[in-house]
């Protein structure tokens, strides 16, 4: 089931999600119907708040990169309960855009090297590092579980150069080619 993806303004997107519980209802229902939704808006990576949700959960999808990158290749997962726990300290600047703030895009750093724990769809435990656009894309899902979305790891001035740009979305006055929730008035 297509879901609408919240954009930037909507009071869920700022909220710090929860950890679930191992009785969630329809977990691999939801899990399913994120990644549809992600597919059907040509994204890599959905987290819960970007459907209304305050669960800690994100679903990534890196195949696409898989011929660029060989550490895509089969990237395919769900992250439940996820908590980074290490940073590296070495960062890169990379464009970043989101579902959530459509028609922006804008020059992010992130820690090169992440490790996260997490649980998989069927609530199997994992520890795992991750580097490079894998941590990257990792970290920008991570974020939206946190409250923090990626315009806020801009610099002050560039965030003012796209401040009509993110009112305009907050007002409902852009155009997607997907399903979307706008903030409620």
């Amino acid at each position: 089931m297509i879901l609408p993806v919240y954009l930037y303004g909507h009071p869920v997107l700022r909220k710090v999600t929860k950890d679930i519980s191992p009785d969630y209802p329809d977990l691999k229902q939801l899990i399913d119907n994120m990644f549809e939704t992600m597919y059907l808006a040509d994204g890599i990576g959905l987290a819960a708040p970007q459907i209304g949700l305050e669960d800690r959960i994100l679903v990534i999808d890196l195949s696409p990169y898989g011929e660029k990158d060989s550490s895509c290749k089969e990237f395919k997962k769900a992250f439940i309960n996820a908590h980074i726990i290490e940073k590296s300290e070495d960062e890169e600047i990379m464009e970043e855009g989101c579902l959530s703030i459509p028609n922006i895009h804008e020059k992010v750093p992130r820690a090169n090297r992440i490790r996260i724990q997490y649980l998989d769809e069927n609530l199997q435990a994992h520890d795992e590092i991750y580097e490079g656009y894998v941590a990257r894309v990792i970290q920008h899902e991570y974020d939206h579980l946190e409250g923090i979305m990626f315009v806020d790891r801009i610099s002050g001035m560039r965030k003012q150069l796209i401040r009509s740009k993110l009112n305009k979305i907050m007002a409902g006055q852009v155009n997607c080619s997907y399903k979307v929730k706008r903030q409620a008035k």
